[in-house]
C-alpha cells in the first residue's frame, strides 16, 4: 500500500508548533513533536475536484489515509494474502545482525511514513540510533505512538515531524545532521512513478552527509496471481479501505459518494510492472459536490493507487542514478522481498 503523503503546505518557519511529550508525570525534553505544515482546504478541494474531471479520474493515494484508513491499513498487514509485511519484518528478524553491521551505530535514524513506529523500533537494540525521527501525515496518530514509544526507550532523543515529505524536502534544526539514515520500510516508494522515484531518492540523497544513507523495504517482481490476491483479499479488507476514500472525499470536498454504489478493483499490470487499484462504478451513477458534478457509466474508474514492482537489478540501477553509492541486500527465501541498505557515499 502507501505511505501517507498531502498536498498540505508548509508553515513559515515563525509558525513552526513544537510539543514536548509527556512521559508519565514528568516532561522528558528529549521527546517533542513537531509539525511543519498547514491545512490548505482550498487547495486540496482544487485537487480532488481536478482528479474527479480529468478523463481518467483519479485520486491521489495520500487520501486513503484518514484516521479510519490508516487503522484499517493495519488491518491489512496482518491478512494472510498481505505478504508484504510480514516477509520484510522476516528479513530483518533473520538478518538483523548483518544489517546492524552494514548501517552501525549512532545514526540519526528518520523513519519516513512511520504510522505506529512498531517498524522501527524493533530495529533499535541493533541499530542503536542516537536520535529517532518519525515523520507522518497522519497527526494524531503519530502522536499517540511517539508518546508509546518514548516511554518504551526514554533515553532515546525523539523528534517526530508532521510534515509531508512527498514534495520539497527540509528538516528542521532540531534534526540532527550526523550520520542521517533514512529509513523506508514497506515498499511504499513503489507508489512513485520510476521518475518520480529517482527525484525522491535524490532529495534523500541530497539530505545525507557523507556518513548517512538508506535503509529500505522494496516488493519485487513475482508471480501475478499472488500480487493480485495480495490487493484484493477474500475478507475483502482492501476493499473496505479504498472504497472508505469515497467517504474521505465526501468529507473533504462535500461530495455525495455512495460506496454501495461501487466496487474495488485491484490487478497486476504488467506492462507497467505494477499493482493498480481503482473504484468502479457498479451503475450509472452522477456524484455532486460544491461547484462540481460527474457522471459515471456503469464500469466507469477513478484511479486511487498504484505500487510498482521491481528487479534487484533495476532497482540498484535507480539508486546509482540517484547517487547512492555501495549497497548490500538481503531477500526471503521466496524473493518475494527485498531490504536493502544504500550508503551515501
Amino acid at each position: 500500500m502507501i505511505s501517507k503523503f498531502s498536498s498540505r503546505h508548509p508553515i513559515p518557519s515563525d509558525r513552526i508548533t513544537s510539543v514536548s511529550v509527556l512521559a508519565g508525570d514528568a516532561l522528558e525534553p528529549h521527546a517533542e513533536f513537531i509539525q511543519l505544515y498547514r491545512e490548505d482546504a482550498e487547495a486540496i478541494r482544487a485537487e480532488l475536484a481536478a482528479g474527479l474531471l480529468a478523463p481518467q479520474a483519479h485520486a491521489s493515494p495520500k487520501y486513503l489515509y484518514d484516521a479510519l484508513g490508516s487503522r484499517l491499513f493495519e488491518a491489512i498487514c496482518e491478512l494472510p494474502e498481505y505478504y508484504p509485511t510480514r516477509t520484510e519484518a522476516a528479513i530483518f528478524a533473520n538478518h538483523l545482525l548483518e544489517i546492524g553491521r552494514s548501517v552501525g551505530q549512532g545514526a540519526t535514524m528518520i523513519d519516513l511514513g512511520a504510522g505506529n513506529c512498531a517498524k522501527a523500533a524493533r530495529l533499535f537494540p541493533a541499530l542503536q540510533p542516537a536520535q529517532y525521527v518519525p515523520v507522518d501525515i497522519s497527526v494524531d496518530f503519530l502522536r499517540e505512538a511517539v508518546e508509546r514509544w518514548q516511554r518504551k526507550f526514554p533515553a532515546l532523543d525523539m523528534v517526530a515531524l508532521g510534515m509531508d515529505f512527498s514534495s520539497e524536502f527540509v528538516l528542521p534544526p532540531a534534526v540532527s545532521e550526523h550520520r542521517r539514515l533514512f529509513f523506508y520500510p514497506g515498499s511504499s516508494l513503489g507508489n512513485y512513478a520510476p521518475d518520480e522515484a529517482l527525484a525522491f531518492l535524490r532529495r534523500l540523497r541530497q539530505s545525507c552527509d557523507e556518513d548517512g544513507g538508506l535503509l529500505i523495504g522494496i516488493d519485487l517482481v513475482k508471480d501475478a496471481a499472488v500480487l493480485n490476491a495480495a490487493y484484493d483479499d477474500e475478507l475483502g479488507l482492501t476493499g473496505a479501505f479504498n472504497l472508505n476514500l469515497l467517504l474521505h472525499l465526501n468529507a473533504m470536498l462535500g461530495a455525495d459518494f455512495e460506496p454501495r454504489q461501487w466496487r474495488h478493483v485491484a490487478f497486476f499490470n504488467p506492462d507497467e510492472s505494477r499493482i493498480e487499484m481503482h473504484l468502479e462504478a457498479r451503475q450509472d451513477l452522477a456524484v455532486q459536490w460544491r461547484d462540481g458534478r460527474r457522471r459515471f457509466a456503469a464500469g466507469e474508474r477513478i484511479h486511487t493507487e498504484n505500487s510498482y514492482k521491481y528487479t534487484r537489478d533495476r532497482f540498484l540501477s535507480l539508486l546509482h542514478q540517484a547517487g547512492f553509492g555501495a549497497a548490500r541486500t538481503w531477500t526471503d527465501e521466496r524473493g518475494w522481498f527485498m531490504v536493502c541498505h544504500a550508503r551515501a557515499i
